[in-house]
């Protein structure tokens, strides 16, 4: 039933909707298909941020339960990624910019992704069964019940993860090519926040997470797979050209195009800075985020107000996203960002230094989602404000290249180390300190090299035209 305002009729009401048209490629939209548009979209990124948000904490949970090494846990979640993501990311990418079909050239992909992804989910809940059955089967050639369930817990978490990055290298794609630009950056606002109170949702009962693993990952791998589902069959792709035809073919094209590629975006020395500042602030949160769950459980840190913590720490995150989205428009992502570099720095060396028990953990895991929080939302955009526009997509694909080999080194070596070290988890905060302070003198030098070339108001990207 429709509630109409008192005193008016449907005709009156109906004239004050306005009639203005969005427009993107071949898809208009009036202000009502906009909005569906958006609930839609939201839709599906909310499944998708829940999933993110949620998988990986248990799978540590789990892991550390069943006698995972650091070091297995530093590949597993920190590697395996990285290194997928570099070889099927420009891959994907590309095979779905040529691909022309009833339903786009995006959806196809998403839709064949989302059942593989919520199987592997299904997978990862019923690890333990499963191998303990091969524990069994095997008999005196097991290598052990632990061992057994950590095999089927890699095999699915791979399984995982090649689904999810195929989605991920087409899902910001899609909302390109869907969305009108003149409204991009509210939609983005709009995930922003959603994903933010995704991670409150799920933290907010964390203490529950490892006695109802297996309900919770059954749950969230049957949202994810309706609600991208549901995501694809309703939002609907325009037409496109068809793609220019391939120049480069066979072996020696391959290489050529390569050559070409690595030429453009690593043949200009200012965007080594770039890369190497983007780069190494990502890698600065990754040790506490790796192992945050282990140093809590070491410390027999209660799960409820773990996940408390760290549903905090959005909160905040959330309250903060709109002041420092403006701060980013007023004095430059590059500058804000730097200010939250320098900040979470000296928190998380007085993590690494203080945090010893459940009350300093708590503060140094708040303090450093927030302020990790606060460098992400304050660059969102930096990417678009320092890269070349004609080139924006090949360079942004040369950041994530170097993003993720970075972290392919970094998370196993510090998992290495804290085996080495008899599992101190501390001393995540002093690498994330020392990788911050790192990130923080890239910054300076890009900043620097930023006014040579003209700074906020004059500033034009450097190409090799």
């Amino acid at each position: 039933m429709t509630i109409l305002p008192i005193g008016k009729n449907p005709s009156q009401l109906h004239s004050k909707i306005p009639n203005k048209v969005w427009r993107v490629g071949t898809l208009n939209y009036t202000t009502v298909g906009l909005f569906i548009l958006f609930f839609w979209l939201l839709w599906g990124d909310f499944a998708w941020s829940l999933k993110e948000r949620s998988v990986p904490p248990v799978l540590q949970l789990l892991l550390k339960k069943f006698g995972s090494s650091d070091t297995l846990a530093g590949m597993l979640i920190g590697s395996l990624p990285g290194v997928f993501t570099i070889i099927l990311g420009p891959i994907i990418s590309y095979k779905s910019d040529r691909h022309r079909g009833p339903l786009g050239r995006r959806i196809p992909f998403l839709l064949v992704t989302a059942p593989i992804a919520a199987l592997a989910m299904l997978g990862l809940a019923f690890s333990p069964v499963i191998g303990q059955y091969l524990h069994q089967g095997l008999g005196s050639r097991s290598p052990g019940l632990d061992s057994s369930i950590l095999i089927f817990f890699a095999l699915f978490w791979t399984l995982f993860e090649v689904s999810t990055i195929i989605a991920n290298a087409v899902f910001g794609a899609l909302i390109n090519d869907v969305v009108p630009q003149a409204v991009l950056g509210r939609f983005y606002g709009a995930v922003r926040a959603l994903s933010l109170i995704a991670g409150m949702i799920f933290f907010w009962k964390f203490g529950k997470a490892e006695s109802h693993a297996v309900s919770i990952l059954i749950g969230i791998g049957a949202l994810y797979g309706i609600g991208i589902t549901l995501m694809c069959l309703k939002v609907k792709e325009g037409e496109y050209p068809l793609p220019p035809p391939q120049t480069h073919q066979g072996i020696g094209g391959f290489l050529d195009a390569a050559r070409g590629y690595f030429r453009e975006c690593f043949g200009i020395p200012y965007y080594w800075w770039f890369f190497g500042m983007i780069a190494l602030s990502w890698a600065a949160f990754g040790p506490v985020n790796l192992f945050c769950v282990f140093f809590a459980k070491s410390i027999n840190m209660n799960m409820d107000i773990y996940g408390k913590c760290v549903g905090l720490s959005y909160f905040i995150s959330l309250g903060l996203a709109y002041p420092l989205g403006s701060l980013a428009d007023r004095f430059h992502p590059l500058r804000v960002g730097i200010v939250a570099l320098g900040l979470y720095a000296m928190v998380t060396l007085w993590g690494g230094l203080f945090a010893r028990d459940s009350w300093t953990f708590e503060i140094a895991l708040v303090a450093h989602g927030a302020l990790s929080g606060t460098w992400l939302t304050a660059t969102a955009s930096i990417g678009q404000r320092l890269l070349p526009k004609p080139a924006f997509a090949r360079f942004s694909s040369a950041t994530g290249i170097v993003i993720n080999l970075v972290g392919i080194i970094v998370s196993p070596a510090v998992g290495i180390f804290l085996d080495y070290t008899h599992h101190v988890y501390r001393y995540t905060f002093l690498i994330s300190s020392g990788l911050a302070m790192l990130a923080l003198l890239t910054s300076l030098v890009l900043h620097r090299k930023f006014m040579a070339l003209g700074g906020p108001k004059n500033y034009v990207a450097p190409d090799r035209t």
